[in-house]
């Protein structure tokens, strides 16, 4: 599994490829790079054309056998960006491996066999790429959803679609990948994945999964500790990772950010690179238990909009820092 590092830029629109351009001047080429995850303009749901653009021209550049993972929506102070993985010349603390799943067939979307395959890409993986499980810190996957066509032609085949909504089948691809990423990584056994799916309450730390219309396989990123380190004064690269209880847990998010910007001896000082969060509105209702909230019950705006930008603030106004990476809908996280 390679050393990697990370490095962010802003874009000005879904189609702006001009990070390639810093990335050379930081002295990275574009076969350094293994993965391309970004947030776009759009508005996070089914018919997101921003994240379709942004895999279209991103996919064209990089190569094939690197990962675009684009998650949309920047709605309230989140700032449009990219976050490249790099491969590093040298150990840096932080290791990275992508891989892609097969393609899933319309009617496997958000089932047992979707998780599955999930399951087995990244199991595949971590054997090639000597990943022990332990050393996992956090899997990004980007899966398909139902468009109206694709469920169009799962009836034409005499097959039932896991759902006939096609907004909820971005929530039934989330959780399916979720439940995929925790059998790989957690090692249950896949007999347990059904009825994982039918129980609905699985959670995993390490998932953070969204899902497009622009794919029909899942894009698959893992990264993990290095167990190889590199020599002072060479920067030193850790993953930390924790679960907000709320939407405003600030508490939580503090205690996270103290602990990954308090300096590993012998170094003296700390810089955060970069935060991957999942946002979604309370199915309680409530905030905290205490504050009833409307995310869920706007005709307006989708829950997931809503919950990333409220979250997206809570990150930023702690960080400093818009390019965050707050993806909504997480189920399974």
């Amino acid at each position: 599994m390679p050393p990697a590092t990370i490095l962010k830029f802003p874009t000005s629109s879904p189609a702006d490829t001009t990070p390639l351009t810093r990335l050379q001047e930081a002295g990275f080429k574009t076969q350094d790079i293994l993965g391309i995850v970004g947030k776009t303009e759009g508005n996070g749901c089914v018919n997101d054309f921003s994240r379709t653009l942004s895999s279209h021209v991103w996919d064209a550049l990089i190569p094939e056998t690197a990962i675009s993972i684009f998650s949309g929506g920047t709605e309230g102070v989140l700032s449009p960006h990219v976050t490249c993985i790099l491969e590093s010349y040298e150990p840096t603390g932080l290791n990275a491996a992508v891989t892609r799943s097969r393609v899933l067939e319309p009617w496997e979307v958000g089932t047992a066999e979707h998780a599955k395959a999930v399951t087995e890409s990244i199991r595949e993986t971590m054997i090639e790429e000597n990943i022990q499980p332990g050393d996992v810190r956090l899997v990004l996957v980007k899966c398909p959803l139902l468009t109206s066509e694709r469920i169009a032609t799962i009836q034409g085949s005499g097959r039932k679609p896991v759902t006939l909504d096609t907004y909820e089948s971005m929530a039934l691809s989330r959780y399916a990948s979720a439940i995929g990423i925790g059998a790989a990584i957690e090692t249950f056994l896949e007999p347990q994945i059904p009825y994982l799916l039918s129980k609905g309450d699985f959670q995993t730390p390490f998932a953070s999964c969204s899902s497009g219309a622009e794919l029909e396989d899942c894009h698959i990123l893992i990264l993990s500790d290095s167990r190889y380190t590199p020599s002072p004064p060479a920067p030193l690269l850790r993953t930390f990772t924790s679960t907000l209880n709320t939407a405003i847990d600030f508490p939580s998010l503090q205690a996270l950010l103290t602990k990954a910007l308090t300096p590993t001896a012998p170094y003296t000082t700390a810089t955060l690179l970069q935060v991957f969060a999942k946002a979604e509105a309370n199915p309680s209702g409530l905030v905290g238990g205490r504050f009833r909230h409307t995310m869920l019950t706007d005709s307006d705006l989708h829950s997931t909009r809503h919950a990333r930008a409220a979250v997206g603030g809570l990150i930023a106004g702690v960080t400093g820092d818009c390019w965050v990476y707050v993806s909504g809908g997480a189920e399974g996280t």
